[in-house]
């Protein structure tokens, strides 16, 4: 018996110490619906964005919610000088 209450409390101890879950916040969001009533901003790309909606209406616009972690790329492309 206390070697399964020993086992139980290590358990929960290594389940409490997981990192909580987070809402993720992609940069692009597909407007659907014919309202465009349904929003889902789950899109790294345009190109992933457009594909969702086509064929079944809508648009994409840029997520003005969404804040890039440290060391990831900008939406806009860099203009190299040569």
């Amino acid at each position: 018996m206390r070697l399964l209450l020993a086992v139980l409390s290590i358990c929960v101890g290594l389940v409490s110490m997981s990192k909580n879950a987070e809402a993720q916040n992609y940069p692009w969001c597909a407007h659907l619906g014919t309202g465009f009533e349904s929003t889902n901003c789950g899109f790294t790309t345009f190109q992933q964005c457009m594909d969702t909606v086509s064929g079944i209406g809508g648009f994409c616009m840029v997520n003005n919610t969404y804040q890039s972690s440290p060391g990831s790329y900008p939406l806009t492309k860099r203009r190299h000088s040569y």
